[in-house]
């Protein structure tokens, strides 16, 4: 089974947070791999939920709280990217030769994109609804878990989505709303159950708690601390969460 268009993309354009597979695989704990990577521990965490997220399967199983901070291993698909990751380093000198100009590698800078939103979802288009001069699409992520984004009809047209085509999902942390598992989402709104692996607590602004979702993939949200003990959130406990069509972003590979 070929790699996720959008994780071969980051293969290129991130080799160093694929690196840090590698470090894994050796260090078999998410502290030791990220000072081995000259990562910090969150920068480490942040790399593998990306990394989980553009990937059809998780590439990196995880416990939290163990040994050194969690002990960490690569699944079969993580070993497998490595594996492709390592080829890459071989062939890397070859395609740095091949460059004409320098100029070369700075347009490739220039044609690949970073975003600030913190959830990156891998996904392809099950569905286009025409909604006016909207459109609703449906997206299946990893495991069958769906979302839709409602985008304009000339952005349809623009990324030329159709029935397959891979895409990913932009969502801001602070577009997401956190809701006990028990509350009914707003009608017309995404909702997707997860467990909350860890709160980030921040002394001047809102939490930032992780949530694990069934399929493996991670969403990263903000809410304040007031707001999680009103709705008896807290690490380890089930948590469902909300968020607008409208508040999803999407995105297709150059």
């Amino acid at each position: 089974m070929s790699l996720p268009t959008l994780l071969s993309q980051h293969i290129v354009r991130r080799p160093q947070r694929i690196a840090l597979l590698q470090h894994i695989a050796e260090q078999g704990s998410i502290t030791r791999a990220a000072k081995s990577a000259g990562l910090s521990y969150k920068a480490a965490w942040d790399a593998i939920d990306e990394l989980n997220n553009l990937a059809q399967k998780p590439l990196v199983e995880r416990s939290v709280g163990g040994k050194g901070g969690g002990g960490a291993k690569l699944s079969s698909e993580g070993q497998r990217v490595l594996r492709l990751y390592q080829k890459l380093q071989a062939l890397q000198a070859q395609v740095l030769e091949a460059a004409e100009d320098a100029s070369d590698l700075d347009l490739l800078g220039r044609l690949m994109l970073r975003t600030s939103a913190r959830n990156q979802l891998h996904g392809k288009v099950v569905a286009i609804d025409n909604q006016g001069h909207n459109d609703r699409v449906r997206l299946e992520l990893a495991e069958g878990l769906t979302l839709d984004a409602q985008i304009t009809h000339d952005s349809t047209l623009r990324l030329e989505l159709e029935t397959g085509t891979e895409v990913v999902a932009l969502i801001k942390a602070g577009w997401l709303e956190l809701l006990g598992i028990d509350q009914q989402a707003t009608p017309g709104s995404n909702f997707l159950n997860g467990i909350i692996e860890e709160i980030l607590d921040a002394p001047d602004g809102p939490s930032e708690v992780r949530i694990g979702l069934p399929n493996g993939q991670t969403l990263c949200a903000l809410a304040e601390p007031q707001h999680l003990r009103s709705q008896g959130l807290a690490t380890d406990k089930p948590v469902r969460v909300q968020f607008a069509p409208s508040n999803v972003l999407l995105g297709t590979p150059l």
